[in-house]
């Protein structure tokens, strides 16, 4: 006998029955322009030889070119059988496209000839994190995984150079990894770690050894705290701000939480927006912080003043990450729901935006034109006639 896979099968709860009714309504929508793959989303990074393509973490195993403006998708990077949660390119030229994946590998590809190159095993649980870098003069991959370890590879040879754990605080799967701009030079680079722990990690990177680098306390002049200790549980997202003067740094957590943190005062907070429920992705331009996460939404705030000033409404599961285009006049969401969204950063975008959400919930109907009968005229065109007929006489 057949068995259905269907969730209509199997015993569900009130709450998640309208949840399924409610995502499946909401599936059709067209906000964003969607581009619409056939795998979940886990995260996303720009395509550095075109400022209108972005490189896609998919849970089929693979790694897609997307160009938001053309919707061209059919550059694929195979090579996994499990998902990939996290993209990087680096390594000689910029020519090389890392993927960790949960078969606890981290892949890697020729950016332009997508032929497979080395692989990188060590880890003894899914990579959730990569970053690449130089230190020393030598290009240097670093992942990170739910073993909670943090591994530093050389990308030429694939040898492992160090193994990071924190020995004094237990630090918990890695969540996200980010060279600070700043503080790195030539012969070292600072590391910044997020994880399923509330704690940010710094750590000071050389070809010979390593160190934790230990914090300032904000609230005690001259002491000292073991780690970044600013969220209450998991740091999703670590980002530079190099909108900023200073280049702070921009967390997103999962209680429900972005966050600035101003490096001239030991990385306390500086900043805070509340989004709600878990913030997975953070984004920033000269204009807007945007925040993104598990409630679907995206929310866009005014970086002057910290009030929300859109929620963009589309996606209709979690979105995982946000990239910014087009020098913050764009950004691009990706989604669990397997849709990439393009939304403008745009003043009178966001108004008109507001304005039909007022109308809808006043329960005013946007008029569309009606469509004219096959082979009858537009008003337009009719007048367009008459105006020539006229002209005729």
């Amino acid at each position: 006998m057949h068995k259905g896979t269907s969730p209509d099968h199997f015993f569900q709860t009130d709450a998640e029955k309208a949840k399924r009714e409610r995502r499946a309504a909401k599936a059709g929508n067209k906000s964003g322009n969607p581009i619409a793959l056939k795998s979940k989303l886990l995260a996303a990074i720009p395509y550095p030889a075109d400022p209108s393509s972005i490189l896609i973490a998919e849970s089929s195993g693979s790694v897609r070119r997307v160009n938001v403006d053309t919707g061209d998708t059919k550059q694929v990077f195979r090579g996994p059988s499990a998902p990939v949660t996290c993209v990087a390119v680096g390594g000689p030229g910029n020519n090389t496209l890392f993927a960790g994946s949960w078969d606890k590998d981290v892949w890697s590809w020729d950016l332009a000839s997508k032929a497979p190159g080395r692989k990188y095993s060590g880890h003894s649980d899914f990579v959730k994190a990569v970053v690449t870098t130089k230190i020393g003069g030598k290009d240097c991959l670093i992942s990170g995984g739910a073993d909670k370890k943090i591994m530093v590879w050389d990308i030429e040879t694939g040898s492992r150079l160090h193994v990071l754990q924190d020995q004094a605080v237990s630090m918990m799967a890695i969540q996200d990894l980010v060279i600070d701009p700043v503080e790195s030079g030539a012969d070292e680079v600072i590391l910044l770690s997020a994880s399923s722990d509330p704690h940010i990690r710094r750590w000071r990177i050389k070809l010979d050894g390593f160190e934790q680098i230990k914090e300032v306390s904000p609230d005690e002049p001259g002491a000292a705290r073991h780690t970044i200790l600013e969220h209450d549980t998991t740091v999703y997202k670590v980002i530079f701000d190099n909108e900023s003067e200073e280049v702070d740094l921009w967390t997103s957590s999962g209680d429900g939480t972005a966050k600035c943190l101003s490096r001239l005062k030991g990385f306390a907070t500086d900043d805070s927006i509340h989004h709600g429920d878990h913030v997975r992705a953070v984004a920033v331009t000269d204009q807007w912080i945007i925040t993104a996460g598990r409630d679907e939404d995206i929310k866009v705030w005014d970086r002057s003043s910290g009030k929300l000033r859109c929620t963009l409404e589309g996606h209709y599961d979690e979105v995982t990450d946000l990239i910014i285009l087009d020098r913050g006049r764009r950004v691009v969401s990706v989604s669990i729901d397997g849709t990439v969204r393009t939304w403008p950063l745009d003043q009178a975008e966001f108004d008109e935006i507001n304005k039909e959400r007022e109308d809808r919930a006043k329960g005013i109907q946007k008029e569309t034109p009606a469509e004219p009968a096959e082979g009858q005229m537009t008003a337009e065109e009719e007048a367009e006639l008459a105006a020539l007929m006229e002209d005729d006489d």
